[in-house]
């Protein structure tokens, strides 16, 4: 997979005329070649990559490091760029990261291969792994199942007086046991007013009876992750907390009936956002309607109102649109769905209807 990867990589390298990339960002590092350590430095032209770590991880590199020739330094790993004459190219135009490295570490690179010419290239890892390989559709539908399973584990423990953080350490304990290698992101649990917070991470806040609550939550499988939202209620829900709640689950219902290869992102999010307009909610839906995952949390296509994007065929987006009336609270409900040419696969089961706990 690891070449498959990098040869795509070199076709964006060319039609941008870049004769090379140096790839700072661990996680991309990964998805190229496989490594999983603290400390790497990848560097690619049309033909040829190599891979340089220190001391610490000569084995594992060895192991884990393909279609790239690995290099043991001890100067560091920017510093041994020097070392290696035939990366410092009279003219050659590299692409670097701009968003993953700093001013000083852009100035060291440059001063290790003073010949050469250093651009902006971002787009270029950002816009890899949109399609997804059946390997890899494999490692997000584990992380999705690990993600439901420890959702519906935690379910009981919700009651009034625990505190989200609570709540969220226990999420994240169940994915680990269920064999995630990390979070993949930081978990949202929150409650009550703060539910109105799309981003609402854990806090010490205790739950009450007749709070929302939602989690935003995913695991992680060999590098490839899951993103699922649900919200559920506190004992007994109001007339006004049901209204909410049905709106957005009948707008995430009509996005996910949306998706299709082939259709414009711009018009799922439409879909959904038409959903809560026409029940007036419209001002407190604030954010886009979903993102794609895989390798990365967040990746292509985006599923936005000024969004460019088509879905194709083995896309896996997510659906999530949401209600968030600040003072009040809110709700969110998001699956993560693989985009076929016959219409999008919900990857989820965990049940979507409203749980009053």
């Amino acid at each position: 997979m690891s070449t498959l990867r990098m040869n795509n990589l070199r076709k964006k390298m060319s039609a941008e005329n870049l004769g090379g990339m140096i790839i700072t960002h661990l996680d991309h590092v990964r998805y190229l070649v496989g490594f999983t350590g603290s400390a790497g430095l990848l560097v690619m032209n049309d033909k040829t990559a190599d891979f340089f770590t220190d001391s610490r991880y000569t084995v594992q590199a060895k192991k884990q490091v393909k279609g790239a020739k690995v290099h043991t330094v001890s100067s560091g790993l920017i510093a041994s760029l020097a070392d290696f004459p035939k990366l410092n190219v009279k003219n050659r135009i590299y692409g670097i990261e701009h968003t993953y490295v700093t001013l000083t570490t852009k100035k060291q690179i440059a001063g290790m291969l003073p010949d050469c010419v250093l651009v902006e290239a971002d787009s270029i890892m950002t816009d890899l792994g949109w399609v997804k390989e059946k390997e890899e559709i494999k490692y997000i539908t584990k992380a999705v199942e690990i993600a439901d399973t420890a959702y519906e584990r935690i379910l009981q423990l919700v009651r009034p007086g625990i505190r989200e953080s609570e709540l969220a350490a226990e999420l994240e304990y169940q994915m680990s046991m269920l064999g995630s290698e990390r979070p993949a992101f930081e978990t949202i649990c929150a409650s009550g007013y703060r539910s109105a917070m799309p981003h609402g991470i854990a806090s010490l806040k205790k739950i009450k009876k007749g709070d929302f609550i939602t989690f935003d939550f995913g695991a992680t499988v060999n590098g490839y992750v899951s993103d699922m939202t649900r919200t559920v209620v506190v004992g007994k829900a109001t007339s006004r907390q049901k209204k909410v709640y049905d709106t957005v689950k009948r707008s995430q219902a009509a996005g996910c009936r949306k998706i299709k290869a082939g259709v414009k992102c711009s018009a799922i999010d439409l879909t959904c956002r038409k959903v809560i307009e026409n029940a007036g909610f419209g001002k407190y839906f604030t954010h886009s309607t979903g993102h794609g995952i895989g390798f990365f949390i967040h990746t292509g296509p985006r599923l936005a109102e000024t969004s460019k994007d088509k879905l194709m065929s083995n896309n896996i987006v997510t659906v999530e649109p949401g209600i968030y009336i600040e003072g009040w609270g809110g709700v969110r409900i998001e699956d993560d769905v693989l985009v076929t040419r016959s219409g999008g696969k919900i990857m989820n089961r965990s049940e979507k209807k409203l749980l009053e706990l």
